[in-house]
């Protein structure tokens, strides 16, 4: 069985949505920082109610912006 990795994809939907990252923080009530941490997956993990916050802001589902792929 291999091991998976989570992948953020959230820059793809930013583009999509054609919305720049400050304006996403701005909207869901985090750092610039904390949201570009998260788009490099730098992160441990992200609590739910951040995965809404930015689902709603991006009309999206959390598949969108969260895939697992294989780990190298």
């Amino acid at each position: 069985m291999s091991t998976l990795q989570i992948v953020v994809r959230l820059d793809v939907m930013l583009a999509r949505r054609k919305m720049r990252s400050r304006e996403l923080a701005e909207r869901i009530g985090i750092t610039e920082q904390n949201l570009s941490l998260l788009k490099s997956g730098k992160v441990k993990g992200i609590r739910f109610d951040t995965l809404a916050a930015i689902c709603t802001a991006l009309d999206c589902q959390p598949g969108d912006i969260l895939e697992a792929e294989p780990a190298p």
